[in-house]
């Protein structure tokens, strides 16, 4: 697979089964549930991008929030399926969702990541993302989390 074959896109209520299979297949614990991701998917607030090589084959997904009145755009989750991991989904869904960020005029994009999430924290530093904060227990089964902003000026 090269990235070059690659399309990101706004899902759509259709792809519901994939987003939720794609969840389930990627993370452990602290998943969007098929209720969140609809309502996702009809909110103002939020955005939900897949890439894919094909109608329904996902390779990765990312869900974006935006407040209002706040410059500050929110990554969510991302998740890329293993089998397409290191081979770029990661940053051009990233991509994607900065330029949707500028575009809805945000000034920086946040996220947070597991500590112990060594490739992700790669991924988000060589991209130009700087750790601002510390995140004791943040998550579900208790790990640390890192938060991490990038400005998008």
């Amino acid at each position: 697979m090269s990235p070059t074959n690659l399309r990101v896109r706004s899902a759509q209520l259709s792809d519901l089964d994939d987003l939720v299979a794609l969840e389930e297949h990627s993370f452990t614990s602290d998943r969007l549930s098929r209720a969140q991701f609809r309502r996702h998917l009809d909110s103002d607030s939020a955005k939900v991008l897949v890439a894919s090589t094909g109608p329904h084959r996902f390779l990765g997904t990312a869900v974006v929030f935006f407040r209002k009145r706040s410059g500050v755009a929110r990554l969510y989750s991302i998740a890329t399926h293993h089998a397409a991991r290191g081979q770029g989904v990661g940053s051009i869904l990233l991509d994607a969702v900065e330029e949707l960020a500028r575009r809805r005029h945000c000034r920086a994009l946040r996220l947070e990541v597991r500590a112990d999430n060594a490739s992700a924290i790669r991924l988000y530093e060589r991209l130009g993302y700087h750790r601002v904060s510390a995140l004791a227990e943040y998550y579900e089964d208790g790990a640390d989390g890192w938060r991490y902003e990038k400005s998008l000026g």
